[in-house]
């Protein structure tokens, strides 16, 4: 707070003159309760400013113990989730099919993991879809469909020249966790 009394102090003493220089002004008493009023927003607001803490949350329902990573990450009311691939709960093995199955899985496994941390797909702001082949964008969106109804969250996509276990997709989500009362 000592750092903006100066500011403070010039604003409640000194009023422009017309000619660029300052001149002095009696203090009234609302100035005063100005004063106050600013000071205490400016402590408010930098109270408020504390960078929110970080959770590193493994449910245990997805993926298999021993991975480098975080199944999710909650920061404030947002939750990131790690990317997450078509493998059966538990495993490192992708299920067989192709691309249906494993985008299937892979949104199942997303499902999983935000009611897990008692959120759903409808708390999901954006997704990042990465595709093995990029022309299979048509068939993953049938899929994608099946999971998420309007008004969907935002989006992007790219391909890729190799996703991890050989996977044919990945999808990384980010969702709102709602302020519980």
């Amino acid at each position: 707070m000592s750092r903006f009394w100066p500011i403070i102090a010039t604003m409640s003493q000194f009023a422009p003159d017309g000619q660029g220089k300052g001149c002095r002004v009696p203090e009234a008493p609302w100035r005063r309760a100005r004063s106050l009023v600013f000071v205490l927003l400016i402590a408010a607001t930098t109270a408020a400013a504390e960078p929110p803490a970080v959770e590193h949350l493994d449910s245990g329902k997805v993926l298999p113990a021993g991975l480098p990573f975080s199944e999710a990450v909650r920061t404030g009311d947002l939750l990131h989730l790690s990317g997450q691939i078509g493998i059966r709960p538990g495993t490192r093995e992708l299920v067989p099919g192709g691309l249906e199955a494993e985008s299937r899985q892979t949104l199942e496994n997303i499902r999983t993991t935000l009611e897990a941390h008692g959120l759903s797909l409808r708390d999901v702001v954006k997704c990042t879809i990465m595709l093995a082949d990029m022309t299979q964008w048509g068939r993953f969106n049938a899929i994608y469909r099946e999971f998420f109804a309007p008004p969907y969250p935002a989006r992007s996509a790219f391909g890729t020249n190799g996703l991890a276990l050989g996977a044919q997709v990945e999808v990384e989500c980010l969702a709102r966790v709602p302020p519980r009362f």
